[in-house]
């Protein structure tokens, strides 16, 4: 029997055209494994939690983190990361001396995650993931929140902040602004943006009704507040 040509096996692979059972076929495949992700890794931590206040999770960029940190250098007291999914914050924000740092998370997979690169950083035993629902959890001793959340909880998230919060904490929202409250500063373009917050004796400042979450001051480009090598994305 001749040997088939690879190269002309190859090629030929390549100029056939899918039929439409086999499209079928691909898009079903596809499909299971798109659904086994999110069965596997995502949805865990969900079942718990009401519909309206699910949060997809998307990592932080390394700007994000820097910017984050940039609005949150040098200010003492406990820094928590509402929604820390795989820790990058909550590592970071260690590594700048920002103590105690706290994640808090559902997801038990990115729990498990968070704490690995904690643990190959070095850091395990100098910062906590905890796997708890950020809306049952008390923020009556958090002094620098970060929280990178979607649009569609933020006023509640607001509610929550204000009602707890002493006076004197900072709230850091990346990618999308409070609807409400008024920023004391702006770093960042596009979606690596972030808006800072201060709670005040009063509670904090807040928008005008025709310009919710405009901000205050045109961003700035700050450089890295501090190294954060040894953790990969």
């Amino acid at each position: 029997m001749e040997q088939d040509d690879p190269a002309e096996a190859l090629t030929e692979l390549r100029e056939r055209r899918l039929g439409a059972l086999e499209l079928l076929q691909v898009a079903a495949g596809s499909s299971v494994a798109a659904y086994a992700v999110w069965a596997l890794l995502l949805q865990p931590g969900f079942r718990r939690v009401p519909l309206r206040l699910q949060v997809p999770y998307v990592g932080a960029s390394a700007r994000q983190v820097q910017n984050v940190l940039w609005l949150l250098r040098g200010r003492p007291g406990k820094t928590v990361d509402l929604g820390s999914g795989d820790g990058r914050i909550v590592l970071a924000a260690h590594r700048c001396g920002l103590c105690p740092a706290v994640g808090y998370e559902l997801n038990p997979w990115l729990v498990g995650l968070a704490r690995l690169h904690a643990w190959r950083a070095g850091c395990a035993s100098n910062v906590q993931y905890r796997r708890e629902d950020l809306w049952k959890v008390s923020l009556r001793d958090c002094h620098n929140v970060s929280v990178f959340l979607a649009p569609s909880v933020l006023p509640m998230l607001e509610t929550k902040l204000q009602a707890e919060l002493p006076k004197g904490a900072r709230v850091v929202s990346g990618r999308f602004p409070l609807p409400t409250w008024k920023p004391v500063a702006v770093v960042g373009e596009g979606l690596d943006r972030v808006w800072a917050y201060d709670i005040c004796s009063d509670g904090p400042a807040r928008e005008a009704a025709s310009s919710p979450g405009t901000p205050t001051q045109a961003p700035v480009h700050p450089g890295p507040p501090c190294s954060q090598a040894g953790y990969q994305t």
